[in-house]
């Protein structure tokens, strides 16, 4: 990225049929992004669930096509790049050329005008939730994929929704310190990726938390999830690289002052 560019990075919008204000908030970040950044990262959990790129390119349902034509226009106007999550893992390389967009794989090491960067969604490294880490090794095993996008739309909906019930249930019955982070595996990740600066979602608790890694200092910037249907106040944002700085901005953004 070069000096003068600022990339955008936002997580964790789960856009789906049931969240049509979530939907409308994110569309018009978008088109912000396109007016004011050189380019974007969507870093995973994108969609609520994604059942297969078949699902979306022959008969997508309404709200589907109205956000896969934002993302296409967005894709028109700026470099996009999309990331798995732990929700959308299935999207795929079909998808991305339909939309102008690129896949990036996760985590990743970008070279930023603030140096190294780690890039992740940010689920891997939740390593103290044993069951989840045995689950997602399964479910991103490619035979196991492949069986279960050669399954009719129909079963694939209706296992979807199972899964997330399922995730629901076992979240509320386990501590919230482990379906967090684990502290030694980030420092683990950074030693390996040769970098200070770690940026991902997944946890929903957007923050800056300092570390520091064999003597160096170094941080770990969490995105925040969006959220304009269900919970009060509403809550969703982004974060800037620029030469600014490492920088994190709430939606909708706050209008600035005006002169008197």
């Amino acid at each position: 990225m070069a000096a003068n560019h600022t990339l955008w990075l936002a997580s964790d919008i789960h856009l789906g049929a049931g969240v049509p204000r979530t939907n409308r908030a994110f569309y018009d970040f978008l088109a912000l992004a396109r007016q004011q950044a050189q380019g974007l990262i969507l870093c995973g959990d994108i969609f609520d669930a994604w059942i297969g790129d078949d699902h979306a390119l022959k008969q997508p349902p309404v709200w589907l096509a109205e956000a896969l034509d934002e993302l296409r226009l967005t894709a028109q106007a700026i470099p996009l790049w999309l990331m798995h999550g732990n929700r959308d893992f299935l999207l795929g390389q079909k998808l991305a050329q339909a939309l102008g967009a690129r896949l990036l794989a996760a985590p990743c090491r970008l070279d930023t005008c603030m140096g190294p960067i780690l890039l992740a969604h940010g689920d891997e490294y939740c390593t103290d939730d044993i069951s989840y880490q045995r689950f997602r090794r399964v479910v991103r095993t490619r035979w196991v994929q492949r069986v279960f996008l050669a399954l009719p739309l129909a079963w694939r909906r209706a296992i979807a929704h199972r899964a997330r019930a399922r995730s629901r249930q076992a979240h509320s019955d386990k501590p919230m310190q482990i379906m967090d982070v684990s502290p030694d595996t980030i420092i683990q990740a950074l030693r390996m990726a040769h970098c200070t600066t770690l940026i991902h979602g997944h946890t929903h608790r957007p923050a800056m938390h300092a570390l520091e890694i064999d003597g160096q200092a170094g941080q770990r910037h969490v995105l925040p999830d969006w959220e304009f249907d269900h919970v009060q106040p509403p809550c969703g944002g982004w974060i800037s690289i620029s030469a600014a700085g490492i920088q994190a901005h709430a939606w909708p953004p706050k209008a600035a002052p005006k002169d008197h």
